[in-house]
């Protein structure tokens, strides 16, 4: 029998060998890097947010149940008005826009699902700090109106409200909800306020099972594509810093006022008017804020500012002048690395010297981070990589808890849940009793 040769390995294999070597790791990068950013609509990816992680590639796994206007009597009340004239298109605009948004964008979501009994959670769409503000409704009635609503929900009464979403998307947070101390202090409250003790001795704020929202900045600067005004290369700056706002009596703005007084050259603090024959334009108010370097937000009737984040928008630093401020996705977000926070009660020249202080280098490196983040302040799908919706979905997955129960909840040996009576879930007749 012929031996067996082994077949040579000449100069020609081993370059193919190198060759194939090469091609295949540059594949596995190319498939593995993620996808080119647009201009427009800024991404963050896994790797590039400023000294944090990201949120989990996979998807999430929750559902959420949306109550219809139609299946709960007193829910259409809430989002329409006494006299149902109010119109969600008249609510997309101001602080409040973010509670229609967020409807919408969680009627469209993937994770929505149209079956109570799968639900993870349950979200109560209401439009009423919009209602309020047009008349639609007052205080009285939203609160006897959440009363009305929250006892035909079985579900909420199962849970004691644990699995069920509020919005409040201004800064009086629920306290819009006069009762919301009795009826949902232990539910999901999706708000950009964190504070209000300055006029209130409790806080409806509660780091442990509520969520701070970013506030609803003009659609007109965030969209995809040409925005109202675009940013100012530095250079072309013509203020140090800027506060565009009423002083409504607030110490802290009433500070920036008279040391704009001191420095005119150095801090824009125009008498804006937001009302009348002068009333500032959205496009001459972002004109305004994109002329400073830094963009400073001082406190009003409550911590937080939709300043803060308009400022990423027109891309000049935010300075942070409220020191009880809660911010939104904390746990993944390094504030430090894209804005400042400065001690209200110093506010004074130092604080001007201070900026003063900061690089054209230093500030752009800030500016860049704050661009790999500002898509989280997007109200967009919660299926784009980044969105506040899908900041709000992971937010929500974090909330899942596999057992919920209330103090008038009891179960059997079989895990029926039956009430005080022992009537079984699926009886329970309406209006359900409440705490």
């Amino acid at each position: 029998m012929a031996p067996h040769h082994q077949p040579l390995c000449t100069r020609t294999h081993q370059i193919g060998s190198l060759l194939l070597v090469a091609a295949t790791f540059f594949l596995t990068r190319l498939l593995n890097a993620p996808c080119t950013l647009s201009s427009d609509v800024v991404r963050a990816s896994q790797h590039n947010l400023p000294g944090s992680r990201w949120f989990p590639e996979s998807q999430p796994s929750i559902k959420i149940y949306i109550y219809e206007p139609q299946e709960i009597d007193g829910l259409n009340e809430l989002m329409r008005g006494r006299d149902g004239k109010i119109t969600p298109e008249a609510c997309l605009k101001g602080q409040w826009g973010t509670q229609v948004k967020i409807h919408k964008l969680l009627l469209e979501s993937r994770h929505r699902t149209r079956k109570k009994e799968e639900a993870d959670l349950f979200f109560v769409p209401s439009y009423v700090k919009c209602a309020r503000m047009m008349g639609g409704l007052n205080d009285k009635e939203i609160n006897r109106t959440y009363v009305k609503v929250i006892s035909q929900m079985p579900y909420f009464r199962l849970s004691g409200g644990r699995n069920h979403i509020f919005v409040f998307p201004s800064g009086a947070g629920a306290h819009l909800f006069k009762s919301w101390a009795t009826y949902i202090n232990r539910s999901i409250i999706l708000t950009p306020e964190g504070d209000r003790t300055d006029k209130r001795d409790t806080s409806a704020f509660n780091t442990w099972k509520d969520i701070i929202i970013p506030g609803n900045v003009d659609d007109g600067m965030t969209k995809a594509g040409s925005t109202v005004v675009q940013p100012l290369p530095l250079s072309k700056r013509k203020y140090l810093a800027n506060y565009l706002g009423r002083a409504q009596d607030k110490a802290g703005r009433l500070k920036l006022i008279e040391l704009a007084k001191q420095f005119p050259e150095k801090l824009e603090c125009p008498d804006l008017k937001f009302s009348g024959a002068e009333k500032l334009g959205r496009k001459e108010y972002f004109e305004h804020l994109r002329n400073s370097k830094f963009c400073l937000a001082p406190r009003g009737e409550s911590s937080w500012t939709l300043r803060f984040y308009e400022s990423f928008f027109v891309e000049c630093v935010p300075v942070i002048l409220s020191d009880q401020i809660e911010l939104p996705f904390q746990n993944v977000i390094d504030y430090s690395q894209i804005s400042i926070k400065w001690p209200s009660s110093r506010i004074g020249p130092e604080l001007l010297q201070y900026l003063e202080s900061i690089s054209d280098e230093e500030i752009e490196a800030i500016i860049a981070r704050g661009r790999q983040v500002r898509c989280l302040w997007v109200y967009a799908s919660d299926s784009e990589p980044c969105s506040a919706t899908r900041g709000i979905i992971w937010e929500l997955q974090r909330k899942v808890r596999q057992f919920h129960h209330s103090a008038e909840t009891f179960w059997l040996h079989n895990g029926s849940f039956v009430n005080r009576n022992f009537v079984e879930f699926s009886k329970w007749e309406l209006p359900v009793p409440l705490p």
